[in-house]
């Protein structure tokens, strides 16, 4: 049986025994998103910087990925200027990567497509 695309799946709890994602694995995940997306350094989270013509746009940019957060309870950091908005995942209870990076990465492509 195939796997399910990242943007079919559901984010679930990371706490109680949860490891973060080992690089290669996490490569393999970052390979399933948009080439945008970048590994940080230490493999311990994933950015990519999304750009818009006016604030009006970058916000509600910003209130569609608060809502995919939200419904998968998995939130990221945000930084928010006029015309762009960096969006950072990692799994803070875990210190580093999990699968639910991934698939909010992989939701918020398909909204911004």
């Amino acid at each position: 049986m195939a796997e399910q695309r990242l943007t079919e799946q559901k984010c679930a709890a990371c706490e109680g025994g949860v490891s973060p994602l080992e690089r290669a694995e996490a490569e393999r995940f970052l390979a399933q998103v948009s080439d945008a997306w970048e590994l940080s350094e230490d493999a311990r989270g994933i950015h990519r910087e999304f750009r818009f013509k006016n604030f009006y746009h970058t916000i509600a940019f910003v209130n569609a990925v608060a809502w995919i957060a939200n419904r998968e309870d998995h939130h990221p950091d945000l930084e928010v200027g006029y015309n762009r908005c960096l969006v950072r995942f990692s799994t803070h209870s875990i210190g580093g990567l999990s699968r639910n990076d991934f698939i909010c990465a992989a939701k918020i492509d398909a909204i911004a497509s």
